[in-house]
C-alpha cells in the first residue's frame, strides 16, 4: 500500500460497483474511503455483502459523499441518464472521476462533463477496463510493427439476457439507460475499432437494417458498418445484442497478417489472457492446408484489469496532487471519440439506417 493512497468514493451501489470496490482494494495506490447510495440501508447492505472494512464511511446521499473533503476520486456507476448531473457536480467539487461507460447519452452531455473536469483540473477516465490489460498493449505493439495496413476489423459484444433482464433491468429502461445495447455493449466494440485505428475517426457510419428494439423503443440489438477512406481504406463492422449467446470477439485483418481475440472485454481468466495471430500465411500445394498455423500469445498480469485501471487513475491523480501535473488528455479524448461514433450509429438508426458522415 502506498504511503498516501488515493481515497476513492463510490456513488451508487450497482452490481458493477462490487467489482470496482474489489479493484480499489487490490490496487496498491488506492483505498476505498466511502460509499454512497440513495438510502442508508442500501449502502449498509452493500458494505456488509462485500465485506468492506468498518472504517469505510457510509453516506445516505450522493451529495454527502461529494461534500467530504477527504474523498480524492469518485467512481460513478450510475445509470447513464444521471451521469451529466452528478459527474459535473463531482468535478466542481474537485473530485477526480472514474465514470462507468457509456460516458453519456450523447456527445453534448459528455462535453459538459469533460469541460467541468478540465476547468476544475481533475482527471477523467471512463470504465473501459480492457484498455488497461497488458494484453492490449502487446496486441497494439504487434499491429503497429508487423501487420501493415488494416483492411477489415470486426468487433462484437453480445449476451443472452434473461426474461427478467429484458423486463426490468435499467439497461432496457428509456428513462435510465436509453441507449440500451448500443451504450452498454457497442461502446466496447466501437472503442476497440478506434483503438486498432489509433483513434482515427471513421469517414462514414451506417447502421444495418437489423435493429431490434423493445416496446419502449430501447435498442436490444444492432449492427453497423464504419468506413475510412483516408489515408488508408479500412472497413469495420460492429455487432451488439442482448439477444445472443455471450461473445466478446475482435478480429483484425491487415495486409500482412490477422489477429483474433475472443474475450477482449473480459478475459477468460483473471491473471492470464491470450490472443492468436498469423503473419505471412499462404495455402500449401493443392490448397489442402495452410503454410503456417496461428501463433498463440499468452500475457500474464499480476493484477486484474480493473485494478490496473484504478491503479492508473490513482497514479495520474497523485501526479496532479503532488507534482501539479495537468490531467492526462488521453483518456477524455478516447471517450469523446467513442461517444462521437456511438452517436453516429444512433443517428443512422434513427434515420432508417442512412449513411452518416463524421
Amino acid at each position: 500500500m502506498a504511503e498516501n493512497p488515493v481515497r476513492f468514493g463510490i456513488i451508487g451501489c450497482a452490481e458493477i460497483a462490487r467489482k470496482v470496490a474489489r479493484a480499489i482494494d487490490l490496487a496498491p495506490n488506492s483505498i476505498l474511503y466511502a460509499i454512497a447510495s440513495r438510502s442508508i440501508e442500501k449502502a449498509k447492505n452493500f458494505a456488509a455483502t462485500n465485506g468492506l472494512p468498518e472504517n469505510v464511511k457510509i453516506y445516505e446521499s450522493y451529495d454527502q459523499l461529494l461534500d467530504d473533503p477527504c474523498v480524492d476520486a469518485v467512481y460513478m456507476p450510475l445509470p447513464t441518464g444521471l451521469h451529466v448531473h452528478w459527474a459535473v457536480l463531482a468535478a466542481c467539487k474537485k473530485k477526480h472521476l472514474l465514470l462507468e461507460k457509456p460516458a453519456a447519452l450523447d456527445v453534448a452531455e459528455l462535453d459538459q462533463i469533460l469541460e467541468a473536469c478540465e476547468s476544475n483540473g481533475v482527471q477523467f477516465m471512463d470504465g473501459s477496463m480492457w484498455l488497461h490489460h497488458p494484453r492490449t498493449a502487446k496486441m497494439k505493439d504487434l499491429l503497429s510493427n508487423y501487420f501493415g495496413q488494416l483492411n477489415f476489423i470486426h468487433s462484437q459484444s453480445t449476451l443472452s439476457a434473461t426474461p427478467e433482464f429484458l423486463e426490468s433491468n435499467i439497461r432496457v429502461k428509456p428513462d435510465l439507460d436509453a441507449l440500451g445495447a448500443l451504450g452498454d455493449l457497442a461502446w466496447y466494440c466501437i472503442e476497440a475499432i478506434l483503438w486498432a485505428k489509433d483513434y482515427q475517426l471513421p469517414t462514414t457510419v451506417t447502421a444495418l437494417p437489423d435493429v431490434t428494439r423493445n416496446s419502449a423503443g430501447v435498442i436490444l440489438s444492432c449492427t453497423a458498418s464504419l468506413h475510412w477512406d483516408q489515408p488508408d481504406t479500412t472497413v469495420a463492422t460492429i455487432h451488439c445484442s442482448f439477444l445472443s449467446h455471450s461473445s466478446m470477439d475482435l478480429a483484425i485483418c491487415a495486409s500482412k497478417g490477422t489477429l483474433h481475440v475472443k474475450d477482449f472485454i473480459i478475459p477468460y481468466q483473471e491473471h492470464s489472457a491470450s490472443f492468436d495471430f498469423t503473419l505471412g500465411s499462404k495455402f500449401v500445394d493443392l490448397h489442402i492446408g495452410w503454410s503456417v498455423k496461428p501463433e498463440e500469445v499468452c500475457v500474464t498480469s499480476q493484477l486484474p484489469q480493473e485494478a490496473l485501471m484504478v491503479q492508473e487513475l490513482a497514479r495520474l491523480v497523485e501526479g496532479i496532487r503532488k507534482s501539479k501535473f495537468r490531467p492526462d488528455s488521453k483518456w477524455p479524448e478516447i471517450s469523446r471519440k467513442t461517444q462521437l461514433v456511438m452517436d453516429a450509429v444512433k443517428k443512422s438508426i434513427d434515420l432508417g439506417c442512412k449513411l452518416v458522415n463524421l
